[in-house]
C-alpha cells in the first residue's frame, strides 16, 4: 500500500505543473490573449512588460515567454536562482530569502522604475509566487537594508502568523499591499499567482504587491501589542510608527484597480482536490478534510485525521477509505541539529498508532521541501514501528529529537522529488483497508 500512495502523491504532482495549468487557462488566438472568458486584443497594446517575483518565477516567465511568442516582451524576474536558459528582455535579480539583501532592494528599484515608465495602451503581466515577500523591496522612507533585514528576523522568528506578518510587511514597503498597480497607473495589469498562504488569500502572497489592501496602520498597532514586539522592532521602524509616518496602501474599491484582473493558477484547494481525484479513480471511498488549521499542533492534527479516516472506514467498511488533508499545521523545531520537517514529523507520530492496523499514511510538500531535510515528505503502515524496532530504530527517540528523516531514510520510506520549483503547501494522504 506504501508503493500505491508514493504513486498517488507522484501523479498528483505532475498534474499540478505550472507550466502545464498556465497553458491550461492562457491561450493565444489570432491577436487575442485568453485567460478563462477574459480576451485583450493585443493589437490595442503597445508594449508587453512582464513582471515575475517569487520562487516560481523563473519557470512562470519561461512560460509565459512560450506562450507570446513570437511577441516579445520587457521582463524583470525576481527569484532565488539564475536562469538555466536567459530569456531575451528580462533583467534578473536574485534577491534574499528568507531575509531581504541588496539584490532584493535593487530589484524593488528597478521594479518602480520601470511600472512609472508604463503607458495607458501597455499591458503588464505581473507572475506571483511564495517567497516574494523577502526577495523583493523597497522600504518606506526612513528605513534602509538593515532595519528591514531586522524586522523580518524578527517576525518570521517571534511566531505571529503569517498574516500577520505581512500586514506589517505591507506597511513598511513602497511594493507591497497593491503599491505596484498604483504605480502602473491605468496601464491593463494582469496578475497570476501561486498561492502558498492559507485559505489562499491573494493578498498575502509575496505581501500582495497588486492586490488591494484590506488591512490597515491601526491594525499593526494592534499586532504589535498584542505580540508584543513593538519594543523589540529596529529604533527606525518604531519611530515611523510612534510619529505616524507609516503610510496607507491601496484600499478595495481604490480606483486604482479599475484597470487589475487577478487569476490563481495554483493553490492547496487545486492540490487537495487532485490528490482526491487521483484517489478516486482507483474506486476507493475518498473525503476531503479541511479543518486543520496551521496554529494546530502535531498532536491535534494526528489525533483528528487518524480519527476521521477510523470514522469513513466504519462507514464504508467494503472498499478502502482514504481522507485527503492540505495545508499545514505548527510544527516548532525544538532541535536545530535534528534532519526533518512537518511532514516526516507528522508521520513519525502516526507511526506507533497505525501499528498493526491495516492504515497507510503519507504526508510531503508539494515544494518537494520538508524541513531541514532532502526529502519531501514520509510514507508508513502499519509493519513500520515493527520494522523500525527490529533495525534499533525507537520512533520516539527520532521523534523527541526533532530527526524524523533519519528515521525513514534508514527504512526507505522517506519521499524525495527534488525541488519542485513551486509550493502549494503540503498534501497528506491516509488509508484505511
Amino acid at each position: 500500500m506504501k508503493a500505491v500512495l508514493r504513486r498517488l502523491f507522484a501523479r498528483s504532482l505532475a498534474r499540478l505543473d505550472l507550466h502545464e495549468v498556465l497553458h491550461r487557462r492562457v491561450g493565444l488566438t489570432g491577436s487575442f490573449l485568453t485567460v478563462d472568458d477574459d480576451a485583450i486584443d493585443l493589437r490595442q497594446v503597445e508594449r508587453i512588460i512582464v513582471i515575475a517575483i517569487g520562487k516560481a518565477a523563473g519557470s512562470m516567465t519561461a512560460s509565459v515567454a512560450k506562450l507570446l511568442a513570437p511577441r516579445t516582451f520587457d521582463g524583470i524576474v525576481v527569484t532565488t536562482n539564475a536562469p538555466e536558459t536567459p530569456i531575451p528582455g528580462c533583467e534578473w535579480y536574485i534577491g534574499g530569502h528568507p531575509l531581504p539583501n541588496t539584490r532584493s532592494f535593487d530589484a524593488g528599484a528597478a521594479v518602480i522604475n520601470c511600472l512609472k515608465q508604463v503607458g495607458p495602451r501597455d499591458l503588464v503581466i505581473y507572475l506571483l509566487s511564495g517567497g516574494g515577500s523577502a526577495l523583493f523591496e523597497q522600504p518606506i522612507d526612513g528605513l534602509n537594508l538593515e532595519d528591514t533585514k531586522a524586522l523580518n528576523k524578527l517576525l518570521v522568528t517571534a511566531g505571529p502568523a503569517i498574516a500577520d506578518i505581512n500586514v506589517i510587511r505591507k506597511h513598511v514597503s513602497r511594493v507591497k499591499g497593491g503599491q505596484l498597480t498604483a504605480l502602473a497607473g491605468q496601464a491593463q495589469q494582469l496578475t497570476f499567482y501561486v498561492s502558498d498562504v492559507p485559505d489562499n488569500d491573494p493578498s498575502l502572497i509575496a505581501s500582495g504587491p497588486t492586490m488591494p489592501d484590506p488591512s490597515t496602520v491601526a491594525d499593526c498597532h494592534a499586532i504589535l501589542k498584542n505580540t508584543k514586539l513593538f519594543d523589540q522592532m529596529p529604533i527606525a521602524v518604531r519611530k515611523l510608527f510612534e510619529n505616524n509616518q507609516v503610510p496607507e496602501t491601496p484600499k478595495p474599491g481604490s480606483p486604482e484597480f479599475l484597470t487589475s484582473r487577478w487569476y490563481r493558477l495554483l493553490g492547496s484547494a487545486e492540490a487537495v482536490k487532485t490528490m482526491a481525484d487521483e484517489t478516486r479513480a482507483l474506486g476507493w471511498q475518498v473525503m476531503i478534510d479541511v479543518a486543520v488549521r496551521d496554529n494546530w499542533s502535531l498532536e491535534r492534527t494526528v489525533e483528528h485525521l487518524l480519527t476521521a479516516v477510523d470514522h469513513v472506514r466504519q462507514a464504508h467498511p467494503r472498499s478502502p477509505v482514504a481522507i485527503v488533508n492540505g495545508g499545514e499545521f505548527s510544527c516548532p523545531v525544538t532541535n536545530p541539529l535534528g534532519l526533518g520537517g512537518r511532514n516526516q514529523a507528522f508521520v513519525l507520530a502516526c507511526v506507533p498508532r497505525i501499528a498493526g492496523r491495516s492504515i497507510a499514511v503519507l504526508s510531503a510538500g508539494t515544494d518537494g521541501i520538508d524541513g531541514s531535510s532532502p526529502a519531501a515528505g514520509a510514507v508508513a503502515d502499519g509493519e513500520s514501528l515493527s520494522r523500525g524496532e527490529r533495525t534499533g530504530l525507537h520512533h520516539d527517540t527520532y521523534l523527541r529529537r526533532a530527526d524524523s528523516h533519519q528515521f525513514f531514510e534508514q527504512l526507505g520510506d522517506a519521499i524525495t522529488t527534488g525541488p519542485t520549483g513551486h509550493n502549494v503547501r503540503d498534501l497528506r494522504l491516509l488509508v484505511a483497508w
